[in-house]
């Protein structure tokens, strides 16, 4: 049986940043990060999982209902479940931005630093923290995933790391026509070499020019 995909999407400005600058426990993105995703929310596409009517159809439909498909897990870093760096407060543990029904409704693995007991959320979420690294975390996922493929979430540490680590295998750039001027980057450190993957689809859409990039 061939191991689980593991499959990365991420939106991008013109000038490579994936969140703004400032980012903190309030702006989680930045300022002026929340840009990157403005041409998701009218999509039909992005509505429907979110229990909303009606929507836009254009060429992105396709692509954000493909990256959303046959996912059985997914793997994030410890800023994307939410900030607060450090050991994290048992007398008062947050419970991180997604609220109290996450949209993964899936096992999803944190790479921390520090242990912390499971976290069940409502819809089937259970956020797993792995201090073991980014090889042990994808371990467990693809094993929770059933069968299906696991998806990375970011933030951009997270992505570089299993970028550099060449177990990415399929990444998709949603690049949005905006320049945020600084902030933090995803390809910072990565260097000129993907490890093997190849472009091999563009979209061009409202907004957003969508780059897949997939082992061949």
């Amino acid at each position: 049986m061939s191991l689980a995909r593991l499959r990365f999407k991420i939106s991008m400005s013109l000038d490579g940043f994936v969140a703004g600058p400032s980012q903190s426990v309030n702006d989680p993105i930045g300022i002026g990060g929340m840009r990157l995703h403005e041409w998701i929310f009218p999509l039909a596409a992005w509505r429907g999982p979110q229990g909303e009517a009606g929507g836009e159809f254009n060429a992105s439909n396709a692509v954000v209902e493909e990256s959303i498909a046959n996912i059985g897990a997914t793997v994030m870093g410890r800023n994307m479940f939410g900030g607060h760096p450090g050991p994290w407060n048992t007398a008062e543990p947050w419970n991180g931005w997604w609220g109290d029904n996450p949209p993964f409704h899936h096992p999803v693995f944190v790479l921390t630093h520090h242990a912390r007991a499971p976290l069940e959320m409502e819809g089937g979420t259970t956020f797993t923290f792995v201090p073991d690294g980014i090889v042990a975390a994808l371990d467990r996922a693809r094993k929770a995933a059933g069968g299906r493929d696991v998806s990375l979430a970011g933030g951009a540490n997270a992505a570089r790391q299993y970028l550099a680590a060449g177990l990415v295998d399929e990444m998709e750039i949603n690049l949005v026509p905006v320049l945020l001027g600084s902030g933090e980057r995803l390809f910072d450190g990565v260097g000129d070499d993907l490890h093997g993957l190849e472009l091999v689809r563009t979209v061009a859409a409202p907004n957003v020019t969508h780059l897949k990039f997939a082992r061949r």
